[in-house]
Formats: C-alpha cells, structure tokens, sequence
C-alpha cells in the first residue's frame, strides 16, 4: 500500500523538477529562436511535454521570460560558486589572463545558447523589470566573482573594472556570433585570443603593451 504522504513527496517533486525543464527550455528557444519565438508550445515541444504544461507553469509569456532570468541566474551563481571553490591557491596574473580567450571561444565556437538567451533577455529586460531584476543579480554576482578571482591572483581587482570587463565580454561575443567574419577582420575582433587578452589588460593595467605594433589599416 502506497502512503499518501509518498504519494505528496513525489507530486511535489515532480511540480518542482518540472519548472527547471520547462526554464531550461525556454532558454534553449530563446537562444534558437529569439525572443518572437518564445511562446508556450515552443517550449512544451523543446521539452518534449504534453501541450499546455508550459502554461500551467507559466501562465504568461512575461512569467516565461521571468523564469527563463531567473533560471539563467541561478545557473550563473552555481557557475560562480564552481569558480571559487576550485580557483587555486597561487592562482597567477598569467592564468587568469588565459580564461577571457577561453570563455569566448567556448561561447562562440562552443555552445553559444547561453550567450544569445541572455542577449534576447537583454532586450527583454528593456521593458520587464522582473527579468532586469534576475540580470542584475547575474551581472552582480559574475562582477563580485571576477574581483575575487583577480584579487587572488594578486590583481587590484576593482568592481568597476570587472563589470567592465563581463560586458565588454558579452558585447565581443555577440558582435562575433552576429557580424560577418570580414567585418570582425576589418575591426580586429576576429581573433578570439587575442581580443580577450586585450579586454583583460586594457581593464586591469595587468600587462600594459606600450610598444605593441598597431594593425595595417592603423599605420
């Protein structure tokens, strides 16, 4: 004989591991479909439910958009606590320097689903102060972890600096997911490696490149 108390935990845990799936796809349609193409079936296609779940859930697209934020917070503030848990001891101006290259080509070469999701909530964000709320703590909590993990390296780490730093990061991502790649040549922006090193030592002062050959185009 099942308990009725069983019986509670289990549909409670299926209400609760239901609004992360149906989140998670909501980030996936956002990333592949813009922010037009987020619509209740969407998401209940993208996460293989019965039609209706999504809006069960969610029952405006403004709570979908919220859930999605709020989603994609969470995951960056997990991302975060990752960071600092496994950054080393003798961590080193060297390495840090190395992650910024690193996170643009995963983002762009990689899975770039979090980047464009976040750019259309972004947008969204314009006009939902629920979703600019959700974005605040990301950018917040991704800012507080970058001062943090230059701090260890022995950098000034200043929280200005790092918010510059994270959105400058985003804007180079977005510019080399959407724009072709002879414009992103013609701007210097083609070069994943190259371009993050710069974002780093033109906000820390890390490495100051003061007899660095300027580009063709430039002389």
């Amino acid at each position: 004989m099942v308990d009725g108390r069983d019986q509670l935990r289990e549909r409670r845990a299926v209400h609760h591991g239901r609004r992360p799936l149906l989140a998670d796809a909501a980030i996936a349609v956002l990333a592949r479909d813009g922010g037009r193409g987020l619509t209740h079936r969407a998401v209940d296609r993208e996460a293989e439910v019965p039609e209706g779940t999504t809006k069960n859930y969610f029952p405006t697209r403004d709570s979908l958009l919220e859930a999605a934020a709020n989603r994609m917070a969470d995951q960056h503030r997990a991302a975060v606590a990752q960071l600092r848990a496994t950054t080393p001891a003798g961590v080193s101006p060297h390495q840090v320097r190395a992650l910024y290259p690193a996170m643009i080509r995963r983002a762009v070469h990689g899975d770039p689903t979090q980047v464009l999701a976040m750019f259309e909530l972004y947008l969204a964000a314009v006009r939902r102060p629920s979703v600019r709320a959700a974005l605040g703590d990301m950018v917040t909590a991704n800012a507080d972890a970058t001062v943090e993990l230059h701090r260890a390296a022995g950098l000034i780490g200043e929280p200005g600096a790092a918010a510059l730093l994270n959105a400058c990061l985003l804007g180079v991502m977005v510019s080399q997911l959407a724009l072709p790649p002879d414009a992103l040549a013609a701007i210097d922006l083609a070069d994943a490696d190259d371009v993050g090193a710069q974002l780093f030592d033109a906000t820390t002062g890390e490495y100051p490149e003061v007899g660095r050959p300027l580009p063709a185009r430039a002389r």
